[in-house]
This record gives structure tokens, C-alpha cells and sequence, in this order.
């Protein structure tokens, strides 16, 4: 790992030659603050830097040259608050500034003095963002990057486990799939099965065809490493209620058939980032202690083209019990989380069911590149998740849920429904939510909420592990 990441109080600092405050400038100004600059620091040169920062809309970093064990001084200036649907504690802008604020294979120390405490969260998943592990480059970038948050309520160790729950879902989404392919995927499953005492099953190969599960058999089946289904479960007793997560883990999407073409395939070894998030988050929840019932699910596969590709016109049908008319191979997604939902509806028996999935370009269009789309079928849980992320970092906003007008795009003259839409200028990413939604099983009553990561899943070409926090708030 290039850098390592260790969250202390901050009166364990150590020394290190480059020394970063991180805050608003209101905060960096302050007391506390002016109290944690490193001794031999002249006050009057922070002052004049402070001074000279124009934070704007995206906040601004000034430095300083010093003689002495700290030899880089650094204040990154965040921005106020923002509008209603920003995080207050502007984590997107702490996250870019401090990437480039370190010097690469420089040890540094990064306090962040809080605006308030309830912004220790979002700081910490910035943070995190902000030093990705995987590394493939030939030169050493080997740093011990210590960080301290000045106004927090949370232990280090607390603070510690979610920064590495993030890092740990970003650097899935960064390796290729040469070396994350979908029995690595497993492996790193177990892995974290093992650490935290869960239980663990995975169904493959022919397996999961003859056990009906009809979408993540045939998206997968054409590739060198067949698809699997893999379901985590934490089972404390006196658990009252079970929640499950479903994450789309398409290690690699070549379109299948329906190819996607030189421009757009490259990037699409990060496909799996809602089941890199479900598993990190899984992982990160258990170690806590969690008392929840809880499930992961992740359906893994490569959607690859071959002799035994899936072809348009093929019916399929899922482990609902719906057949699939395929009209588009290169919706892929949506087929493996329906097989998701309805083994976590039927099977698993949760009472809550949320699925996550970097599923269709049209959620940048609708949401943007860092606010996630959610659709539900229930306005609490759906308010509740607009909060969590505000509290979190990992920013959501709601799609339009009216199944009435949507469900129109998938009609089949010869099977249950289409797997892609025929209009795309009708709310593509709430039609497809309705699709995974409608594989849910019949006699289920429970909350259910689709999560589209598509645009915040990846920033700067770099896994951004968006989506742990979000899941661990909500729990």
C-alpha cells in the first residue's frame, strides 16, 4: 500500500516535515485551531496566509516554506456550507483539495478542525477519498499520512474503520480486472467474511442455472470465470428486523453483443462499484458491532462476449419467476440485481432491501456527477436516505417513482417485460429502478430503495468508495 492512512487524537500527533490544516477560514483563524500548528510556526505568517486564501465556491490552499522538522506548512481553506442539497461540511472540497496539497512520497500530518461535530463523518470519508491505495506504478510513493480531527465526538478507532471501509471499496474499483475478476471478487469476499466472524455462501457456475437464477447465469456465463452469487450474513440473536444489501458487481462490461465500442468501453472494469461499497460496508458494519441483522449480497459476473453470450432476442427467466425478453445485452446490470432482490425478498426474508449499482449513464444526467439517484417505495426511507447523506458525504436525490409511466417502456409481446427501455427520453434511470423493483417477490411488504452510483462511484479516474458511508448512516 503507497500510503498508509492512521487516525489518532490529536494529541498524538507526531512529527512529520509536512504539516496540513484543513478548515473554514472562520475555524482556522480560531483558538483551537492557531493552538495545533506545530511549535516554531510564526502565527503572524498564518495569519497573512489565511488572509491571502479566496476560498470561493471550491475552497483554496496556500503554503509555506519553513526551517525546522516541519518544512511545508499548508492551510486548506474549505468554502461555508453551501446549498440545501450540499453536505455543510463540504467533503468534495476537502477530498480534491488534499489530494494535491500532499507531496507524493512525503509523510505529512492533516487536521481538520470541524465546523461542528457532526461533520467528522464526511471529513473522514474525504480524507480517505483523498489517498487511494491501489498502485501499480513502477517508482516507490511509499508515505505515512497521520490524521487528527479537532471538535470530534468520535474515537479514532470509530473514524479509523470507516476511512478504511472507503479505501478499501475504492481500491476494488480501481483494479483491473486482470487482477480483480470475478473469483478474486469472491476471495476478497471470504476474506472479509473471515475477519469479522460472518457467514459466508457462494453459489456458481452451474449452479446458479439450475437453481433458476437466470440473469446472473446468463450475463456471466460467457466469460473465462463464470458468475457468482455471494451472500454474507451477520445473524446476531434478538434481532428483530433483517436489512439486506445487493450490490451489482459486473467486474468487467464489454456491452456483451450489444458492445459498447472503443470510446466507451474503457473504465468499465469499475461496473462492480455498488457491490464493492456492499461488501466494504458490510464489513466495516460488523466490526462495529452492529446489532442489525444483516445481509450482503453480491452478484458478481463479467459481461464478456463468446460463443455463449447472452443475445438479443433471448429469454431468460429470473429467479423471480418473470421472464426477460433481451433486447439490449448491454443492460446487464439490472437482470443480475433482480435475481438480487428476489433471493433477498424470498430467501433471505429482509424487511429492507437496498440495492446499489453503477447501472445507467442517464443518472449523471439526472443527478450529476456527486449526488447518487435513488427511487423507493416508501417516502420515510426515501427521506431518511436524503438525510443520511447529507450526514454522511455521499450526497443522494430522489427519481421520480410513478411505476404507471414507466413500466410501459419494457412491454414484450412474447415474455413478461424487455430488459431495456424503448423510449430513453423518459426517465431512464427511474424505468430501470422499476425493472429491479419488479423482481422483488410478489408477497414481499417490505422497504425497498434502489441506489444508482454511476457518476459518484469514480472521480478523477479513481475509485471513490462512494456508497460505504451512505449504507453505514442509514443502518
Amino acid at each position: 500500500m503507497p500510503t498508509t492512512l492512521h487516525f489518532v487524537s490529536s494529541a498524538d500527533l507526531p512529527s512529520a516535515p509536512v504539516f496540513v490544516l484543513v478548515g473554514r477560514a472562520e475555524v482556522l483563524s480560531g483558538d483551537v485551531a492557531t493552538a495545533a500548528l506545530p511549535q516554531g510556526v510564526d502565527r503572524a505568517v498564518w495569519t497573512r496566509m489565511l488572509e491571502a486564501a479566496r476560498p470561493g465556491e471550491t475552497g483554496a490552499t496556500m503554503s509555506s516554506w519553513l526551517v525546522g522538522d516541519v518544512e511545508h506548512l499548508v492551510a486548506i481553506v474549505l468554502p461555508g456550507p453551501g446549498s440545501r442539497h450540499n453536505a455543510p461540511s463540504r467533503p468534495e472540497a476537502l477530498a480534491s483539495l488534499l489530494r494535491k496539497a500532499v507531496p507524493a512520497g512525503r509523510d505529512a500530518c492533516v487536521v481538520v478542525a470541524l465546523a461542528a461535530p457532526e461533520h467528522a463523518v464526511p471529513s473522514t470519508v474525504a480524507v480517505a477519498r483523498a489517498f487511494p491505495t491501489f498502485r501499480m506504478k513502477s517508482e516507490s510513493d511509499d508515505r505515512n499520512i497521520t490524521v487528527a480531527l479537532l471538535g470530534c465526538d468520535d474515537e479514532p478507532a470509530d473514524l479509523q474503520r470507516i476511512a478504511d471501509a472507503v479505501r478499501f471499496a475504492g481500491s476494488l474499483v480501481d483494479r483491473p480486472t486482470s487482477s480483480l475478476n470475478v473469483d478474486a471478487f469472491v476471495a476478497e469476499a471470504e476474506a472479509v467474511a473471515t475477519r469479522v466472524g460472518a457467514r459466508i455462501r457462494v453459489l456458481r457456475g452451474d449452479a446458479l442455472r439450475e437453481q433458476g437464477f437466470g440473469g446472473l447465469w446468463g450475463v456471466g456465463k460467457a466469460a473465462d470465470c463464470g458468475p457468482a452469487l455471494v451472500v454474507l450474513s451477520h445473524e446476531p440473536a434478538g434481532a428483530k428486523t433483517a436489512t439486506a444489501w445487493v450490490g451489482k458487481g459486473i467486474v468487467y462490461d464489454t456491452g456483451g453483443l450489444s458492445i459498447k465500442g472503443k470510446d466507451h468501453m474503457p473504465g468499465m472494469k469499475g461496473d462492480m462499484g455498488g457491490a464493492a461499497a456492499v461488501l466494504a460496508a458490510f464489513g466495516a458494519a460488523v466490526e462495529g458491532g452492529t446489532d442489525q441483522c444483516l445481509h450482503a449480497v453480491l452478484c458478481l459476473a463479467e459481461n464478456s462476449v463468446g460463443p455463449a453470450s447472452l443475445r438479443p432476442d433471448d429469454v431468460i427467466t429470473l429467479y423471480s419467476g418473470r421472464t426477460v425478453e433481451v433486447n439490449n445485452t448491454d443492460a446487464e446490470g439490472r437482470l443480475v440485481l433482480g435475481d438480487g432482490v428476489a433471493f433477498a425478498s424470498r430467501d433471505l426474508e429482509a424487511d429492507v432491501v437496498i440495492d446499489m449499482a453503477t447501472l445507467t449513464g442517464a443518472q449523471l444526467v439526472a443527478t450529476g456527477k456527486r449526488h447518487a439517484a435513488i427511487a423507493c417505495n416508501d417516502e420515510e426511507l426515501e427521506a431518511r436516505a436524503v438525510v443520511a447523506g447529507r450526514v454522511s458525504g455521499d450526497l443522494v436525490h430522489p427519481l421520480v417513482w410513478v411505476p404507471e409511466f414507466h413500466r410501459r417502456e419494457f412491454l414484450s409481446e412474447v415474455a413478461d417485460m424487455k430488459n431495456s427501455v424503448k423510449d430513453r427520453g423518459n426517465a431512464q434511470s427511474s424505468c430501470a429502478a422499476w425493472f429491479v423493483f419488479e423482481h422483488l417477490d410478489r408477497g414481499w411488504g417490505g422497504k425497498w430503495m434502489h441506489v444508482d452510483i454511476a457518476g459518484p462511484s469514480s472521480a478523477d479516474d479513481r475509485g471513490t468508495g462512494f456508497g460505504v458511508a451512505l449504507l453505514l448512516e442509514l443502518l
